[in-house]
């Protein structure tokens, strides 16, 4: 069925539809803020965490509310689908840092992963096993199995906070703003050291003049589906695609309006992103053929660039087109399965191709 009703339609090659993306459901949450979001592997089911400590799932086939999940005792931040759409991982936000693994079918507790000692800022669920990463203000790395409440491994590195797999999942990569880089390492041989480091703090400086501040906000580490690129988002001006072989910079996502506001700036002093490190994670992402990145836009909507249009000679390239929407959004998604979008901030929005714009 057609975008008119809420319903993803077929996939079709992303460069057809990606600028013709509009809001077709509008979800409001006044006072509120949505601080992740994350599509289950079949497409249908959306999962974002709430800053009055409730999940909430859509159908996006349906474009509907589908079902809330209350952690008023513990709160809930991060939250992601395990490979079983009713079952989800979410970060503690109250009493204890541990990262809970729930049964949303009947809202029960399925495991406790003990072992943070504070607050957890990225969780990862490995893309070919039941394994997860997740990275913590307490200066760690923990790789953790579902199926046990204890880690599996654990790494310590200064200010480490985001976390991502390659979709081989035979690679992850670890972001620390402290020490501004990137470091690799074979997920086989965990515990030895990385076989890459990527330092940004050059990167950085060349846009420093953007009002790029260095190594400040980082929130969105992402390899490309195709495995060619690593995107750094950030709550700056801008974000960057490095190459994930040689961590050269393809490109510098400049949005000339400035970032969204975070939650802090919309009056939610004691939201839990109040720690900058501890922020947003997913406020850009790579398109399925890793050609295009989508962003928040602080004029409501999404940013998309082409990573295959023309860039400036330092590397600066510029949004292809502003996907007008109707509210700021400060975490997006792309469904790995049909042609939609979801977005989120103080409301959240599903997005479909416009058929009369294609």
């Amino acid at each position: 069925m057609g975008a008119e009703n809420g319903q993803p339609g077929p996939m079709a090659k992303v460069s057809e539809v990606i600028s013709t993306y509009r809001p077709t459901r509008l979800f409001k949450a006044p006072n509120l803020h949505y601080t992740s979001l994350d599509f289950d592997s079949t497409g249908e089911l959306l999962l974002l965490a709430r800053t009055d400590d409730t999940l909430h799932i859509y159908n996006t086939k349906a474009g509907a509310h589908a079902k809330e999940l209350k952690s008023q005792k513990h709160g809930c931040a991060l939250a992601r689908f395990t490979h079983h759409s009713q079952s989800v991982i979410y970060a503690s936000t109250k009493l204890n840092h541990d990262i809970r693994y729930l049964s949303a079918h009947d809202n029960s507790y399925i495991r406790y992963f003990k072992g943070h000692t504070d607050r957890v800022t990225s969780i990862q669920l490995c893309p070919s096993n039941d394994t997860f990463l997740s990275a913590s203000l307490d200066n760690t790395v923990k790789l953790w199995d579902l199926r046990s409440s204890s880690p599996q491994g654990s790494l310590n590195l200064h200010g480490a906070v985001l976390t991502a797999y390659d979709p081989s999942a035979t690679v992850i990569a670890i972001a620390s703003p402290a020490t501004q880089t990137i470091v690799l390492y074979d997920v086989r041989n965990y515990d030895k050291p990385p076989f890459a480091t990527f330092d940004m703090q050059d990167i950085e400086r060349r846009f420093s003049h953007y009002g790029q501040a260095q190594a400040q906000g980082w929130t969105t580490l992402e390899f490309s589906n195709n495995g060619q690129y690593i995107l750094v988002g950030t709550n700056g001006p801008g974000h960057y695609v490095l190459d994930a072989f040689e961590g050269t910079l393809k490109a510098y996502l400049y949005r000339a309006q400035g970032p969204p506001p975070f939650p802090s700036q919309l009056g939610q002093s004691d939201s839990p992103l109040r720690h900058t490190q501890a922020s947003l994670q997913g406020d850009a992402c790579f398109s399925s053929d890793g050609r295009y990145v989508v962003s928040a836009s602080s004029k409501g909507g999404m940013l998309v660039w082409d990573l295959l249009a023309d860039k400036r000679s330092d590397g600066t390239m510029n949004p292809m087109t502003d996907l007008p929407g109707p509210r700021t959004s400060t975490v997006v998604g792309v469904n790995p399965r049909y042609n939609n979008l979801a977005s989120a901030g103080q409301d959240v929005v599903l997005w479909l191709p416009d058929p009369e714009l294609a």
